[in-house]
């Protein structure tokens, strides 16, 4: 009977181990993936430091143009903030690098590659490293992390530096110092935390464990022990381990109903170190190892886990179902929404051209027959992906342009700089005693293109004082 029980109630079950792997291969592959792949020589994202340039969702955004910048940042916090809220440190346990990291070193290359580690399902107990064939062994595995980890770095660098530029770079390793030298520190660093600080860093040293606590509620998914069922084995936090045996125990002789077999499975298979039965714990990555460890001992009871992928609700309390679409949720949701949508509109406004204009140090230049001219450095840069030819023009009909007088070529995604030259053909301020600044706006367009490629800037022409023009023009 309990064999068909374990049957019906494990049938079609997949671990959450398996899913955890899955996950992690996803996200290997697209952080690998993502930076070689380029629609019209944009990728999809890349903060290039060398070329001052933002690509975002194969767009490129230039140095003047990273108001985009504030609303990722944004939409990367909220939505941490909100995946936390929902699902607890689902982040930690399915998509982190450290934790990917960590299960690829100690389960894959320590037990299963080189057997250093007996079992995947006991990460408590430390191999016997007194025995030489181990250190060779784990000797062996950090080499083989420590090439592994160069390749992350790589990938790291590669979010900064596009894979095409990063290669040719290393080709003249003395003239790319820095970029080399931060590929070796990361590297470097991959080892020491893999290696030797472990899931260390998880509890102590990553600040997102003690940011958790205040985004959690009674609804938020977690491995949740059930108490109810099992039994409370603890009364408070901090009790040794010696004594959590002799408790559950006692416990478990006073009330037989109580479901919890004291194999401590859910403890052994964590890997960092926690009893689920204590409740909510800061160094809880919600990896859902011991829901996995629970379900099959239970499962060979024909009985559902003690510990579930669910809420203190549902789970701890038995006060009802967990309520997904609650306010804080929706909240979320709606300023995350907000947030996307101004990025977009934001991100559509994207300029072909830019263009800067300051005036030069002269306040102006009045000539015998009355005319001004002011001077002006007009900065115009070529955002495209092709060459085109630039002019403008000037709102104020009483206003010419004297330099440049005829269109000029930029290349694709260069700059020049131009002297602009205004003139006042006639007077633009009578009787005034006090020079004065008349707004004029400069339409700067390319010339084979206008309708796709046109900017406004704004600008002063200053005017003299009838005194001042007056005292320019004798001399």
């Amino acid at each position: 009977m309990a064999t068909a029980a374990k049957k019906d109630y494990l049938k079609g079950l997949v671990p959450y181990r398996i899913k955890r792997y899955w996950a992690y291969i996803a996200a290997t592959v697209v952080a690998l993936v993502l930076p070689w792949i380029k629609v019209g020589d944009n990728h999809f994202f890349l903060l290039n430091f060398d070329h001052k340039q933002l690509h975002f969702m194969f767009v490129r955004f230039d140095m003047q143009e990273l108001y985009i910048m504030p609303f990722l940042l944004m939409l990367l916090f909220l939505g941490i903030f909100a995946l936390t809220a929902f699902a607890g440190r689902a982040w930690c346990g399915w998509a982190c690098p450290q934790t990917i990291f960590r299960v690829l070193y100690r389960d894959f290359l320590e037990t299963k590659l080189l057997g250093i580690r007996k079992n995947i399902k006991n990460k408590q107990k430390e191999p016997d490293w007194s025995k030489t064939e181990n250190k060779v062994k784990e000797g062996i595995a950090i080499l083989i992390w420590s090439a592994l980890a160069l390749v992350a770095a790589a990938d790291f660098m590669w979010y900064f530096v596009p894979p095409e530029d990063f290669f040719k770079y290393l080709q003249n390793p003395a003239e790319h110092t820095v970029m080399i030298g931060f590929v070796l520190g990361v590297a470097a660093f991959l080892v020491a935390d893999v290696v030797f600080i472990k899931e260390s860093f998880c509890v102590y040293i990553c600040p997102y464990s003690r940011v958790q606590s205040v985004l959690f509620d009674e609804d938020t998914l977690m491995a949740v022990y059930d108490p109810i069922r099992g039994g409370k084995i603890y009364e408070g936090h901090g009790e040794e381990k010696h004594k959590i045996v002799n408790k559950q125990k006692d416990v478990l002789a006073q009330n037989p109903d109580n479901e919890c077999t004291a194999c401590e499975s859910c403890v052994r298979v964590c890997p960092t170190h926690i009893d689920i039965r204590k409740g909510l714990q800061l160094e809880c990555i919600n990896c859902l190892e011991c829901v996995d460890a629970c379900t099959t001992v239970m499962g060979n009871l024909g009985k559902p886990s003690l510990v579930q992928w669910s809420s203190e609700r549902e789970t701890e309390k038995h006060a009802g179902k967990t309520k997904y679409f609650r306010p804080k949720i929706l909240g979320y949701a709606g300023v995350l929404t907000v947030v996307l949508a101004m990025m977009f509109v934001m991100g559509s406004k994207k300029e072909n051209m830019l263009l800067n204009v300051n005036k030069d140090t002269r306040l102006y230049k009045v000539y015998k027959d009355g005319t001004v001219e002011n001077s002006y450095l007009g900065l115009f840069q070529n955002t495209d992906t092709k060459a085109h030819k630039y002019y403008f023009s000037v709102d104020n009909p009483n206003i010419e342009i004297v330099q440049p007088r005829e269109p000029f070529k930029i290349a694709a995604r260069n700059k020049r700089k131009k002297v602009i030259v205004l003139r006042a053909k006639k007077p633009l301020v009578q009787g005034a005693k006090e020079d004065t600044s008349v707004p004029v706006t400069i339409n700067a367009y390319a010339v084979d293109d206008k309708k796709k490629i046109s900017i406004f800037r704004k600008i002063v022409f200053l005017y003299p004082s009838d005194k001042n023009k007056a005292a320019k023009m004798k001399k």
